[in-house]
């Protein structure tokens, strides 16, 4: 019985019938059944019946043999995409012995994996980091904002960034405030993993790609706009949102349509609004920040004692109900804050439209108490801003008032 091979494995009342794959551990067999799934069995108490011998012919074993090296052949006329990788499921495979996705590629291994790739550009590869979205951290941006900086000032003629989707909004919002960019800066990501046939991260990546090369000079995100595999959105950095946990096409634009969009198979990147277009600024890094800046979401029956934790940080943005709101209870300790030097900005927790403190006397209150109105900037984005804006501001509340990267829109209006 060889990789390659056809078995039927039963264990634990279980069975499971495809092809045999290599495994990383003799502890474990690796078969990828009919519909695409890979799936990995324990060998202890594992009964295995050959069916077929040979149904695919698999690389044998590579120990001693020279490292496989991703040679990238470079063409005068074609330009120049630097591909970040900080990890995600992008660039993950899948740990048999747990079952779970965990981020294993860097760059290169991007190369190989989406050969489809080739020939669209010439590619430089760059490993920021390697995790799960979830452990991005502030100074990761840093040295991620830093990566894509050296990366344009080396020639690049646009950056693609791989990125877990669950952050990926707070990193894309993070380079948009600290770089002014002359090209295209492109995140994208996979809602599902390279080993399932439903897998997003050829079609993303490639229209990726084909954005950095575009002449929008912005930070965008670029996933699936629909459940098929049509057609790619692109959602400027700072207004986009995750709204499904699992769908091809969890990102939105918030109050208004995408940017823009790749159609896959025409491979045509078109745009719906005016954008900045490449080479309109010089390249500027502004990377500092304040990390000292935390979101809170305010909820009924909340506990004013439940702010004493943020005592003492430089920023508190808060997600208010409706118009930018809190329990009339909490507005004095919110008033503490600020007279003790922390800056609380309020947003909304719903997922339209713009605060505005001047409409109920809870709002009148929380803006003689010093409160900043963030207009309609997204939670999420306004934390970022307010880090940055700490940082490079002289007036904080002119800053979070006004549109830097366009987190905040002209008018709040439904677009379905």
């Amino acid at each position: 019985m060889n990789p390659g091979d056809r078995v039927r494995v039963d264990r634990a009342d279980r069975t499971y019938e495809g092809v045999l794959l290599p495994s990383s551990t003799d502890d474990h067999l690796v078969v990828k059944l009919e519909g695409g799934y890979n799936v990995g069995v324990d060998r202890d108490g594992a009964d295995v019946e050959l069916l077929e011998e040979d149904v695919y012919e698999i690389d044998g074993d590579t120990a001693g043999e020279e490292e496989s090296v991703s040679e990238i052949e470079f063409d005068d006329d074609l330009p120049t995409i630097s591909l970040i990788s900080t990890g995600g499921t992008i660039a993950s495979t899948v740990d048999y012995r747990t079952g779970a996705v965990t981020a294993q590629f860097d760059a290169e291994d991007v190369l190989r994996a989406v050969p489809d790739l080739a020939g669209r550009a010439n590619y430089r590869g760059r490993v920021v980091a390697n995790i799960l979205s979830e452990n991005m951290e502030p100074p990761l941006w840093q040295d991620l904002a830093r990566a894509v900086s050296e990366e344009i000032e080396a020639g690049a003629d646009g950056v693609v960034v791989m990125h877990g989707t669950d952050t990926m909004q707070y990193s894309a919002s993070a380079l948009a405030f600290m770089l002014e960019t002359p090209v295209p800066i492109v995140f994208t990501g996979s809602q599902r993993s390279a080993d399932r046939p439903s897998s997003d991260n050829v079609m993303n990546a490639v229209s990726a790609v084909e954005t950095a090369k575009s002449d929008c000079a912005e930070v965008l995100v670029c996933m699936h706009g629909s459940e098929s595999d049509d057609v790619c959105a692109l959602h400027r950095g700072t207004r986009v949102r995750k709204n499904h946990t699992s769908r091809r096409d969890a990102f939105e634009t918030v109050g208004a349509e995408p940017l823009g969009e790749v159609e896959y198979e025409t491979e045509a990147v078109t745009f719906r609004r005016e954008y900045q277009e490449r080479d309109e600024v010089e390249l500027e890094l502004a990377e500092t920040l304040e990390s000292d800046v935390e979101l809170v979401k305010f909820t009924p029956g909340m506990d004013p004692a439940f702010l004493d934790v943020v005592e003492g940080a430089a920023g508190l943005v808060i997600e208010g109900t409706g118009l930018g709101h809190v329990h009339t209870d909490l507005i004095p300790r919110i008033e503490e804050l600020i007279e003790d030097g922390t800056t609380v900005v309020m947003t909304s927790q719903c997922l339209e439209g713009r605060v505005c403190d001047r409409v109920y006397d809870t709002g009148r209150d929380l803006l003689e108490a010093g409160v900043v109105e963030a207009g309609d900037t997204l939670p999420g984005t306004a934390k970022v801003k307010l880090m940055w804006t700490l940082e490079h501001s002289e007036d904080v509340e002119e800053a979070m008032g006004t549109s830097l990267a366009g987190e905040i829109q002209e008018r709040s209006v439904p677009w379905e």
